[in-house]
């Protein structure tokens, strides 16, 4: 086009509307511009957009005066802006297709919610009876009708379809509704919320092949009944936990995180190591007893003994049975408990409680290491039973995938030795000193000694000040004792025990280094007055036992309701 022609046609332009618009493309804004001198649009695109017969005048480079917008660069907006329009009526087509469609839905939604409220579920007519079961037992109950308790522990709803994972406390089972049991599933599910309490009948039908499902099989549920329908919305059990809470709100709704997977796991395997303990017992020819918790006696340091008022008599409650299973070695030979224990330490460490399951052992006519192979003995009885029971195995490989038998024999390590390996290897004490015979080895330096050797250790022969009046001094050597701790990697200390003193005069000087009042321990005095015998004894703290077994970062998780320092709720 000739320069005459582009004048001519560029003065049509700008007669053919009485709107002009500034295009600055330098410093414009399509944004926050409106077209005017003072606020110019970045693109002649958007003028057109604005009024498709605008005038233009445009400028290019700051400075320069606005000039009237070329012709081809008017034709190029135009066709850019026709586009845009084309398209976004394209859009809102779409949009009100979309919009249709979902109204049309949610219309057919609320209808067939409407008729699922109405409809009445009823087993069918010609099913057979349901067989009741628990989750752990429905194996041989396969390709026939089941009935099953439970909670709903997730759900899943598809179209057409739920997946629901029930938890009866035994196991999981994967349920599937679906036609009619799925329509009102889906209706009363809208106002029934995770852990609801329900009944489940149907088939019980293999996993589909290269499917999984917990068992290998799931439930093709004909009916269910809701039990107890638990709470949607804010108060649903969902809202209730966060992994990632501070532990103190996790121990407030322990209640709760009991019913996870995990915690749930630790709490069965404890109900089997206390079975696998007895079963261990039981081998060894071992009678359990049950000794009083409350005492007027202690065993342990004063200072850590729970008071309390017993009929206007002080008493505490026990810090450990050991008294009375000596007490019981001439009536019944070799004893053993199980029973709780309480010790006011005000220690936060991941391996303290308050109040811990004891399981404790006396041992009669036997010498020291007699004591300490009976001690391994019964350490690993108990966990190759659990290794081999079918509800603990799994669940230890679950949450210890790499826990292996310990090695035996276990290492031995006297005291004094230890001494050495903790200086040899600078783990300092308490104040970041070196370590020096007749230091109470502090936890940290022990489970770093302990960690590093990476196997069970015998610690043995502990210095005579450092442990109890009732502790057998060494012939021979009076300054250490026949005494021993069981170290295990990742928890430290798992036991503690030793030979009693079995001489009266040794007990009673025992009883006046250590400030006691003999009086009240003259039970227990008779003991060595009354056919007096070599006898060795120990207790094994239940939780530091199963956090190493399954390898949990703190004993407080292997409990159902830990009590420690300033916590006794819920």
């Amino acid at each position: 086009m000739s320069d005459l022609a582009e004048k001519v046609a560029e003065k049509l332009q700008l007669e053919e509307s009485s709107v002009t618009y500034y295009v600055d493309e330098v410093a414009g804004n399509n944004e926050t511009g409106n077209g005017s001198e003072s606020a110019p649009f970045k693109t002649a695109l958007k003028a057109v957009e604005t009024n498709k017969e605008c005038k233009i005048l445009i400028r290019k480079e700051a400075g320069k005066p606005f000039e009237p917008i070329g012709t081809n660069a008017l034709k190029k907006a135009r066709k850019g802006a026709e586009q845009a329009a084309r398209k976004k009526a394209k859009a809102d087509e779409l949009k009100a297709a979309a919009a249709a469609k979902a109204a049309s839905s949610k219309a057919a939604d609320a209808a067939r919610l409407e008729a699922a409220k109405n409809l009445v579920l009823k087993e069918p007519a010609d099913a057979p009876a349901a067989v009741e079961s628990k989750i752990c037992a429905l194996e041989p109950l396969r390709e026939k009708r089941v009935k099953v308790y439970g909670w709903v522990h997730r759900l899943r709803n598809q179209k057409g379809i739920i997946f629901i994972v029930l938890r009866d406390g035994t196991g999981y089972l994967q349920a599937v509704l679906t036609g009619d049991v799925y329509e009102k599933a889906n209706y009363e599910f809208l106002t029934a919320g995770p852990e609801s309490a329900i009944e489940l009948r149907g088939t019980l039908k293999p996993v589909p092949e290269g499917k999984s499902a917990p068992g290998g099989h799931e439930l093709v549920v004909d009916y269910y009944t809701i039990v107890h329908a638990a709470p949607i919305g804010e108060e649903a059990f969902t809202n209730q936990l966060n992994a990632e809470a501070d532990p103190s709100v996790l121990l407030d709704q322990r209640h709760l995180v009991i019913r996870g997977e995990t915690a749930s796991a630790v709490l069965k395997v404890r109900a089997r190591a206390l079975r696998a303990v007895r079963d261990t017992y039981e081998a060894l020819h071992l009678t359990e007893v049950t000794p009083p918790c409350m005492v007027q006696t202690q065993v342990e340091g004063g200072s850590t003994l729970f008071k309390l008022d017993y009929y206007g008599q002080p008493a505490y409650l026990t810090q450990s049975s050991q008294l009375y299973l000596e007490a019981s070695l001439p009536a019944l030979g070799d004893v053993f408990c199980i029973q709780e224990s309480f010790r006011a330490e005000k220690s936060l460490t991941r391996r303290h409680l308050s109040e811990y399951t004891h399981v404790e052992a006396e041992l009669v006519f036997l010498d020291f290491e007699t004591y300490l192979q009976h001690l391994e003995e019964f350490i690993c009885q108990t966990v190759e039973r659990l290794l081999a029971d079918p509800v603990a195995a799994p669940l230890i490989k679950q949450l210890n995938p790499g826990f292996k038998m310990p090695e035996r024999p276990f290492m031995r390590l006297k005291y004094a030795d230890a001494i050495k390996y903790l200086n040899e290897h600078n783990i300092l004490d308490g104040e970041g000193k070196q370590h020096k015979f007749g230091d109470d080895i502090a936890e940290a330096a022990e489970r770093k000694m302990t960690d590093q050797i990476n196997r069970p250790i015998f610690l043995t022969y502990f210095p005579t000040e450092l442990k109890a009046f009732y502790m057998k001094r060494v012939p021979g050597h009076p300054e250490i004792t026949e005494s021993v701790d069981v170290l295990m990697p990742n928890v430290g200390e798992i036991v503690g025990g030793s030979m009693r003193i079995d001489d009266m005069d040794e007990l009673l000087a025992g009883y006046k280094r250590e400030g006691i009042d003999p009086s009240p321990y003259y039970w227990f005095t008779d003991q060595r007055k009354y056919g007096s015998a070599p006898h060795g004894g120990y207790g094994l703290g239940l939780e530091r036992f199963l956090a190493w077994l399954l390898n949990r970062y703190t004993v407080r998780e292997c409990c159902l309701f830990p009590r420690f320092t300033e916590r006794c709720k819920p």
